[in-house]
């Protein structure tokens, strides 16, 4: 029995995911720690507020990241199934826009960021773009 998921709809589900853990592993064990440890009070945390250290704000920024592009990637896919498309072009697209997106998280919060770190991180960044665009050309040539 197949479970008709394509490669760009397990990578949908594996970018979803990597939102959560991202979120749950720097951004949720930072303020937990700091919660259970009585360093600072639960209804100290704000979202309007620049808080923390230099490397919470940056896990905030990748966090951030993840949930700006998930929807367009999203949007393609949902395209791609409506439009009944499957191309192998568009299941390496959607492969190395994850891999990108995965190492931009981590050179995001794992590497003291100085003008390299900043520019490989930006190459990840436009990786995942010029992913996404190619991708959308793509699914409007075969659609």
């Amino acid at each position: 029995m197949t479970t008709g998921m394509t490669i760009p709809l397990w990578v949908l589900l594996g970018f979803a995911m990597w939102t959560l853990v991202v979120l749950f592993a720097t951004v949720g064990v930072y303020r937990w720690s700091r919660i259970l440890m009585r360093r600072t009070p639960i209804g100290e945390w704000r979202a309007d507020a620049i808080q923390g250290s230099d490397w919470y704000r940056r896990a905030m920024r990748a966090h951030a990241n993840c949930l700006e592009n998930l929807p367009v990637y999203g949007v393609l896919v949902v395209v791609m199934v409506a439009a009944g498309i499957q191309d192998a072009r568009l299941d390496v697209l959607a492969v190395t826009l994850l891999g990108a997106r995965v190492l931009h998280t981590l050179v995001h919060v794992a590497v003291p960021q100085t003008n390299a770190v900043a520019a490989v991180r930006f190459a990840l960044y436009l990786a995942q773009v010029l992913c996404m665009f190619a991708m959308a050309a793509v699914i409007a040539t075969i659609a």
